[in-house]
């Protein structure tokens, strides 16, 4: 028996810092809900890069709401019209989507609608930042939840990521990746270590107790782990065996590592000239890296037909532009864009998404399967191309999902006797990386120093807000010494 199938579509898009016009973000969403379908997805999700100056983004909160509100508005403008057009009648004036989660780590967000909130249960989220300082100028943040349809649940994990930027970076991309696998975790690991640890200290013999040792024999807690806690923090991790996984942003690989020369030839969107743009993707460092098993381990990618989604140069309309100037543009008479590739940057597929597809071992013929995967329209605000990916996603339980003991045996034997030559072993019974215990610490460490430093940026903007800032420290400090002197 086939089970019921998720019709899901998750969209990413570099945002550039600014503000997107929602009639245009609105009109490109709707054409794209219609490509192969007839119908509204289930879920929706929207990656953000770059979705607001840093300094608000460090700040959050509702600093960020008039970004992330925008694409609310959007998406429910688009799916209205589509509703209207499909059912012949007058757009509804109730929500077809539910914002059901947002958040953001730094620049980098996600969102999370559903056309039935209802369906959406035990939802988690996690953040890592791998920027400056391991600051989230540059990070991943993600979710998970369990969706219910005809009576079956299953679970859905989602990334939304922007890596190291510049073509020579490309090894740092590939760490970025490893932050993601060992930082982006669900649980606090520490919570778990402990667990683990009073569980196994109480199943163990009186004799062999670490208090009843001598401490020369006391072995550190990271000497290795226990097979029960090894599976708890695999467990908590992106490759969570029994959930799904959908990894989207930009990912920032190109084309080559050094810069493109003067009479680079860029790729082009004419299918009658020799550098069509499907000639490049052989160049595309992703592709090679995945291949390589140094990044992305065990996902997939639906086939690219579509042309690189950076670097884009709007080409001017012949007066001064102004943000203002340019949403009142795009909100007018929706006349064509023209544009070029940025000539310093090697253009290259950055914006992406991929899945890892039912495993193998699952028993019938499971697969997802993409129904569409193409990228939106140029648009004024950004120098990318938002890319979406929509797939049918079995409803597969979390058991059904997970392999059987005897299938990670087998599997662990293969790769260590090399049975299956160069062929990596899934993630999903083996990460490629092991789990930061101290992931989530850190992580809260480092968030401090982002609000602070997204206040200096805001407040060194003004003079008002440098006076401020004086203001507040010399009251701060005057408290401070009269409080100790009457103490």
């Amino acid at each position: 028996m086939r089970p019921p199938m998720l019709d899901l579509f998750y969209l990413t898009f570099n945002a550039g810092k600014n503000l997107i016009s929602v009639p245009v973000f609105a009109n490109h969403l709707h054409n794209a809900f219609g490509q192969n379908a007839t119908t509204l997805p289930e879920l929706v999700l929207i990656s953000l890069q770059e979705m607001a100056p840093l300094s608000s983004a460090f700040i959050g909160s509702y600093w960020l709401s008039p970004y992330f509100s925008r694409y609310e508005s959007a998406l429910n403008l688009a799916a209205a019209k589509f509703i209207a057009e499909e059912e012949r009648q007058h757009r509804p004036k109730d929500k077809a989507y539910t914002l059901v989660k947002m958040c953001n780590v730094g620049m980098t967000g996600i969102m999370l609608f559903a056309r039935d909130k209802n369906a959406l249960h035990n939802i988690k989220s996690a953040e890592v930042g791998f920027g400056a300082g391991d600051m989230a100028n540059k990070g991943a943040v993600g979710l998970r939840m369990d969706f219910e349809k005809d009576g079956k649940e299953t679970e859905l994990t989602f990334v939304s990521t922007h890596l190291a930027a510049m073509e020579w970076n490309l090894e740092r991309r590939n760490r970025n990746w490893e932050s993601i696998v060992s930082g982006l975790v669900f649980v606090d690991p520490k919570q778990i270590m402990q667990s683990e640890t009073s569980q196994h200290a109480e199943n163990r013999p009186e004799e062999n107790r670490p208090e009843d040792r001598p401490e020369t024999d006391a072995q550190p807690l990271l000497a290795g782990f226990h097979p029960s806690t090894e599976k708890a923090l695999h467990d908590i991790s992106i490759y969570k065996p029994g959930s799904h996984l959908f990894v989207a942003g930009d990912l920032n690989y190109r084309l080559s590592k050094t810069s493109p020369p003067i009479d680079a030839t860029f790729p082009g969107v004419d299918p009658d000239n020799e550098d069509f743009y499907p000639r490049f993707l052989a160049r595309d460092q992703l592709t090679a890296e995945k291949k390589a098993g140094r990044t992305l381990h065990g996902l997939t990618e639906a086939e690219i037909h579509f042309p690189p989604t950076y670097k884009y140069i709007i080409l001017p309309k012949g007066e001064p532009e102004t943000e203002l100037s340019r949403i009142a543009a795009e909100e007018g008479d929706g006349e064509e864009i023209k544009w070029k590739f940025a000539s310093h940057r090697w253009p290259g597929w950055c914006d992406r998404v991929l899945y890892a597809d039912v495993p193998q071992w699952v028993a019938g013929d499971h697969a997802i399967i993409p129904t569409a995967y193409n990228c939106l329209p140029v648009v004024r605000s950004s120098d990318h191309r938002a890319v979406f990916l929509r797939a049918l996603v079995p409803v597969l339980s979390p058991d059904e999902l997970a392999p059987a003991q005897d299938v990670i045996e087998t599997a662990l034997r293969e790769a260590e006797s090399g049975v299956d030559g160069r062929k990596a072993i899934d993630p999903r019974i083996k990460p490629p990386f092991v789990v930061s215990v101290d992931s989530w610490e850190h992580r809260a460490a480092v968030k401090k120093w982002e609000r602070m430093v997204g206040w200096s940026m805001v407040i060194s903007k003004s003079k008002q807000g440098i006076m401020v800032f004086v203001t507040v420290l010399l009251v701060g400090l005057g408290a401070w010494w009269y409080g100790n002197v009457n103490s």
